[in-house]
């Protein structure tokens, strides 16, 4: 089917930087930079191991090294969007309407939570994102990631992903496997890249404009830096919401006089598509320089700032199959000619007293809806309304409902400096001493939304506030080679690490979180789809953790690596987890290996000490829902109360994970293969748990008889009689709900990842066949007792991913030519809890070909999914607008194309 579109105002600005780049890089000359030089056929790994000289075919667990070009080999802008080609266990979703989600995807590695998976540059660990996911498609609920999406794809050299679990060498979070981008070091070079694509739909145009220049530092050093501009329109894949038909079907005429019912506008129907991302620039700079024979200094970090922006759901008026919007439209059931509450009278729309209910003169309770379909206000009790100063109803300013735009602006930047070489020269003792400190920040905006409670006063754009995830860390690494008398030295790798995060939640304005004088009268305070934050808050811990780990090569045959690491969290306790692995070669062209390792990941700040209001309309009634620490005294409370329903108490610590794993490799001809099998168990999942009711905890603290029948008047008689003190509880008289991060349910993940590279001749150029496939599944073991996770949490963590994902890309050079084509296979899903169950498998094919035109350009033309393939469509599709499943693993834009420039200097 065909979509209508819709072009973000200032893509032309945008095209016009494109035009200009592409004349400017024209004129440059050519000279091949030492980045595209080829690397050795025996690709030396830094990524699990720190042997110097360990190549992937000889790693005891499987690594996959993907180069830069090779990385870059497709329509996507975004880094996780390549991964998702790249490596078929990984997966990204568009997001389209999924709050701070939107902003910082959370990516999943084998299935699992985006903090299951450890990211690092140049091997030191990346910063988190500042967004913790509380909608992640059931999947990644409540995590806190890293923003792999700030990272520039031009830095890249290389991409290294072990695909297994390594928290004995690295730290927490490496359970799923590590993800290791290596920025490019050259020393001299200039390369520039334009592009520009879309869709077929003439939607969701985007360009990128990213450079890289290497520079010498005398004869001793390089400083190398990438740049990137980037910009993405918004697409629309929405159908007709059935409440937005029904209103028209009916009459209603606010509604029907929006002519482009399928194309976004500030209002009606439904925005839902590909987000929009604006001003996204990065910056990365990679430096190195020798001081002595041996001793470098050297320094990388990035800064990077951008603007997202999606949308929420429509906010219906007068009614239909998704009833009216509670908090804003839905009145009481009222006498169609009073319009006074009548519990046999007929739908209406909500009416305030701006005065006070009681106070001066009285309205009505609601503007009865009737005529054709109950859906047209009663034009004379709606006349009242209006004509009269005291009563209010959201018919009189906003008569055709309304869709907010939500989206953020975030600000990434991280520096790392250290020093490494050797202690003595001869002696085998190097070293690695380092210090980074990295940020991420999210300040949020929702504009073309209301705080109903404020009535005609309410902003219509606010501010709702930010969060910031800071961390700084202290890394002391020394490596020790000595001849123990077996085939290699034995390497002998020890160290330290200090690591120090930070969680910061921003206020938001005042409006943003304001309980307005309408919020007695059924009205919803807060913005409305995204409350503001009412205070500045700041919550850190530290870890501090040493680690020993051997590898030697026993015999020619026979390599061995075992790693063990003690770690000790301010908040958490301590860990020590450990590694054991070898490889064995049968022969030269087949090897057996297989590792055994334990593994965590501890919570995050952020997770830890969130604390988060947000008023909700439960069947009418007005309900202040939070997110508290499990820390806190209310949260204690809490845990009070839930232990004595007798499964135990509450507990917020590290996940903990048993990873084995056993693969084989092997060549034939020319071809050479890895197969390896996972296992991985993952122990008291964190999870955000039930809302817990404020005042049932209240009276179960206030011991047996309590009987209070408000928070507030409870919060008051306990502080009096010394149970609490009333100081801890600010803020919270209003709280009639709220649930915690606690240690929850356990899942076994098992799987198969099979590799294969062919390279041979063909006609009188070469070419290259690449097979990478995954089988992953994941089960719920456990939903817990204390905490227990959802039905449709459960769906998603088993069901939400295909269990097969698989690609074959056939790259060949002729000449000045060079050709890809890759199929990308996703097997079947299910989105029940979404209503879109039993989707069935899809083949993407994307193709590309590149002509070198001379020495120092090239042009590229490409699609990716060449036959414009859509997941199935959503059977319910017109009760939300949502067309596809939003967890759709390949998107659901359709087939796209682009065209680049690439100049080498």
């Amino acid at each position: 089917m065909k979509h209508k579109s819709y072009k973000h105002k200032s893509f032309k600005k945008n095209a016009i930087v494109l035009a200009c780049a592409i004349p400017l890089a024209t004129s440059l000359p050519f000279h091949t930079s030492a980045q595209e030089e080829d690397e050795a056929t025996e690709q030396i790994i830094v990524t699990g191991t720190r042997m110097t000289n360990r190549s992937a075919a000889d790693s005891p667990v499987p690594v996959d090294v993907i180069s830069g070009e090779e990385f870059r080999q497709n329509s996507s802008s975004d880094v996780q969007d390549m991964l998702r080609t790249a490596v078929p266990s990984f997966d990204i979703n568009t997001q389209p309407i999924s709050d701070a989600a939107t902003i910082v995807r959370p990516a999943n590695l084998r299935g699992l939570s985006p903090d299951n998976v450890l990211v690092l540059v140049n091997g030191k660990r990346r910063h988190r994102g500042s967004i913790i996911s509380f909608l992640g498609g059931g999947i990644s609920d409540g995590a806190q990631g890293v923003d792999i999406s700030a990272i520039p794809s031009m830095a890249l050299k290389r991409v290294e992903v072990l695909r297994d679990g390594a928290s004995s060498q690295y730290g927490s979070d490496a359970i799923a496997g590590v993800l290791n981008f290596i920025l490019r070091d050259s020393s001299e070079g200039f390369e520039v890249n334009a592009r520009y694509g879309s869709t077929y739909e003439g939607d969701g145009d985007n360009f990128i404009v990213s450079a890289n220049a290497g520079f010498a530092l005398g004869d001793a050093g390089f400083v190398n830096v990438t740049g990137e501009i980037r910009e993405v329109d918004g697409t629309i894949r929405s159908v007709v919401r059935d409440d937005v038909a029904f209103q028209i079907a009916n009459g209603y005429t606010p509604v029907a006089d929006f002519q482009a019912i399928n194309t976004y506008t500030s209002e009606v129907p439904q925005y839902w598509g590909q987000p929009d991302v604006e001003d996204d620039i990065k910056l990365f700079i990679n430096s190195e320089y020798d001081i002595t024979d041996t001793d470098q200094i050297y320094l990388f970090g990035n800064y990077g700032e951008r603007m997202v922006t999606g949308g929420f759901f429509y906010r219906n008026v007068v009614g239909g199959p998704s009833g009216q919007r509670g908090g804003v439209y839905r009145g009481p059931l009222v006498d169609p000619a009073t319009g006074l509450s009548d519990p046999n009278g007929v739908p209406s729309v909500l009416v305030g007293d701006l005065d006070g209910l009681g106070v001066g003169g009285s309205c009505i309770d609601g503007i009865p809806l009737g005529g054709q379909g109950g859906v047209n206000p009663d034009q004379t009790l709606f006349g009242q309304v209006a004509a009269d100063d005291n009563c209010f109803s959201f018919l009189e300013t906003i008569p055709a409902g309304f869709v907010p735009r939500f989206g953020g602006t975030n600000e990434d930047m991280a520096l790392t400096v250290g020093i490494r070489g050797e202690l003595a020269v001869g002696n085998g003792l190097t070293y690695d001493l380092s210090a980074q400190r990295g940020s991420n920040r999210t300040d949020f905006f929702i504009n073309n939304t209301i705080n109903a409670s404020l009535g005609p006063d309410t902003p219509r754009n606010f501010v709702p506030g930010g969060q910031e995830q800071t961390e700084t860390l202290f890394n002391l690494n020394f490596v020790y080679t000595m001849d123990v008398g077996l085939y290699s030295d034995l390497n002998i790798a020890f160290g330290a690490e200090y690591r120090e995060e930070e969680f910061d939640l921003f206020a938001g304005d005042a409006a943003s979180f304001a309980l307005g004088p309408l919020a007695s009268q059924g009205f919803a305070s807060s913005s409305n789809g995204f409350g503001g934050f009412p205070e500045t808050t700041t919550a850190s811990q530290d870890s501090t953790a040493f680690y020993v780990d051997f590898e030697a090569d026993i015999t020619e045959q026979l390599t061995v690596q075992a790693a063990v690491r003690a770690e000790d969290f301010s908040e958490f306790g301590n860990t020590t987890d450990f590694k054991l692995a070898g490889i064995y070669h049968l022969s030269d062209t087949v090897r057996l290996r297989a590792a055994y390792s334990t593994g965590f990941h501890a919570p995050t700040a952020g997770q830890a000490n969130i604390t988060n209001v947000t008023t909700q309309n439960v069947n009418g009634v007005l309900i202040d829902q939070g997110t508290l620490p499990l820390s806190s005294v209310a949260g204690q409370l809490a845990a009070d109360f839930v232990e004595s329903a007798g499964n135990g108490r509450p507990q917020l610590g590290p996940e903990e994970a048993v990873n084995f794993s056993f693969g084989i490799g092997f060549e034939i001809a020319d071809s050479t293969w890895t197969v390896d099998y996972y296992n991985i168990e993952l122990t008291d999942r964190v999870a955000l748990g039930a809302n817990v009711d404020f005042l049932d905890a209240l009276n179960f603290t206030g011991g047996v008889g309590s009987n209070f029948t408000s928070v507030s008047q409870a919060l008051t008689a306990l502080d009096a009689s010394g149970v609490i003190d009333r100081q801890d509880f600010i803020g919270l008289d209003d709280l009639s709900q709220f649930r915690f991060f606690s240690n929850s349910f356990d899942t076994t993940t098992t799987g198969i990842d099979i590799v294969g590279n062919y390279t041979f001749d063909f006609l009188s150029g070469e070419s290259r066949l690449t097979v990478a496939a995954n089988y992953n599944k994941t089960e719920v073991d456990d939903v817990g007792t204390v905490n227990p996770i959802s039905d449709g949490r459960v769906n998603a963590i088993e069901d939400l991913l295909p269990n097969t994902r698989a690609n074959i890309s056939w790259s060949h050079t002729e000449g000045k030519f060079r050709t890809l084509v890759r199929a990308n296979y996703y097997g079947g899903w299910d989105d029940t809890g979404n209503g879109v169950p039993g989707i069935g498998a899809e083949v993407l094919i994307d193709a590309q070909v590149a002509y070198q035109y001379s020495d120092n350009l090239e042009l590229t033309v490409g699609v990716d999914n060449l036959f414009d393939a859509y997941p199935e469509e959503n059977p319910s599709a017109g009760s939300s607008g949502q067309l596809y499943s939003e967890a759709s693993p390949f998107g659901f834009n359709g087939g796209t194309w682009y065209v680049q420039a690439r100049y080498i200097y």
